[in-house]
């Protein structure tokens, strides 16, 4: 029975609930004291002990009805269903990420589905696909690549020597000579600013995106910014920045003036330019380049943003489809200054850009035109 109950905090920890060792321990103790056979005793011994917050309460839940079944015994049929769901994806995804979309009625899925959903188009999914893929976009792990910080710590193969620590360390000891110490640059997540497009033609895919968003927000909140673009440019990183996903997008929902409106591209981008975000980071542009400004403007404003930022990054959702040509004016002026052009339409793109993000991804033409440096 030890076991199943450890295995249960395991779930837990999976899901997102922060079932560490320690309340794990506590949670044994206070069963130590009640009848674990008892599916109540169980039920509150656990959610008084492994659970953080109000938070955590829906995911509790869910996984305690999902790992036991009627007679408190490991439903190892139920549990194995879980693990095929979590498996095929546990590359690109982290399994200490949330577990949850802030919408219950989302449907499990088989290892088989969900292999089909990854490359499928949102805009043609049902309800149900997309609520399922919103929830595998909550877990999408958000680890970012590092760059070198303009701050020092102390490291014993250091490249350079720490001459102050070595100062103190010889007046310490009065006068008596003291190896040298060595110091390193410290190393900081690399800052990503994205720019959602909530426009009209992008109403298909912008929630979806805004998913992303999210996932990238909670993962990194300190090196991310995220904006929304329509007739205007809105910083929304605050409403992500809520827990459960369901309620960030209704923030943000409240936040953008101007959803499903029109495109202007251009100003938005030179508006970004005029904030201090974009410099040394990587800017990330979700657009179909649809642009009701001037064409020449948006050309304009992105070489400047490409000599300003570390990268730029343009996803397109109909990139994904293999009969598309970048024909727009929008999008044929913003290419020649564009470092990635990606898909955005599917899961397995978002998992790309969540990979490229990360550092994981090859990027000879990146790597070419920065020369290599860290920003």
């Amino acid at each position: 029975m030890t076991g199943g109950l450890v295995g249960f905090a395991r779930t837990l920890r999976a899901a997102g609930v922060p079932a560490d060792p320690q309340r794990t321990q506590n949670f044994l103790a206070a069963l130590a004291h009640l009848d674990a056979a008892v599916a109540r005793d169980v039920y509150w011994a656990g959610r008084l002990t492994l659970c953080a917050g109000p938070d955590d309460l829906p995911r509790y839940d869910r996984c305690f009805a999902a790992y036991f079944s009627a007679s408190l015994r490991p439903a190892r049929r139920v549990r194995g269903t879980a693990v095929s769901v979590t498996r095929p994806v546990a590359a690109p995804y982290d399994a200490g990420g949330p577990r949850t979309t802030g919408e219950p009625g989302a449907p499990p899925a088989t290892a088989s589905e969900i292999e089909v959903l990854r490359h499928r188009d949102v805009a043609r999914m049902s309800e149900a696909e997309r609520r399922e893929v919103h929830r595998l976009l909550a877990l999408l792990r958000g680890t970012r690549q590092t760059r070198r910080s303009r701050r020092y710590r102390p490291s014993p193969h250091g490249p350079a020597y720490d001459r102050r620590r070595t100062i103190r360390e010889i007046l310490r000891d009065g006068g008596e000579p003291a190896r040298p110490r060595r110091r390193a640059r410290r190393r900081r997540p690399q800052r990503v600013v994205l720019v959602v497009d909530v426009s009209g033609s992008m109403a298909a895919y912008a929630d979806t995106l805004l998913r992303f968003a999210h996932a990238m927000v909670r993962a990194e909140p300190r090196a991310t910014e995220v904006f929304s673009a329509g007739t205007r440019l809105t910083r929304i990183t605050g409403a992500l920045r809520h827990h459960d996903p369901g309620l960030a997008i209704d923030e943000c929902s409240a936040a953008i003036p101007d959803w499903s409106g029109g495109t202007r591209l251009g100003e938005e981008v030179r508006a970004l330019l005029r904030l201090p975000d974009p410099r040394g980071a990587i800017v990330v542009i979700a657009s179909d380049g649809w642009e009701r400004g001037p064409a020449d403007l948006l050309g304009a404003q992105m070489a400047r943003l490409s000599r300003l930022a570390r990268r730029v990054v343009w996803v397109n959702p109909h990139k994904g489809d293999p009969a598309y040509r970048p024909l727009t004016a929008g999008i044929r002026a913003a290419l020649p200054y564009v470092t990635d052009f990606l898909a955005g339409h599917s899961l397995a793109a978002f998992e790309d850009l969540a990979a490229l993000l990360a550092g994981r991804r090859a990027d000879p033409r990146g790597a070419a035109r920065r020369g290599g440096a860290d920003a």
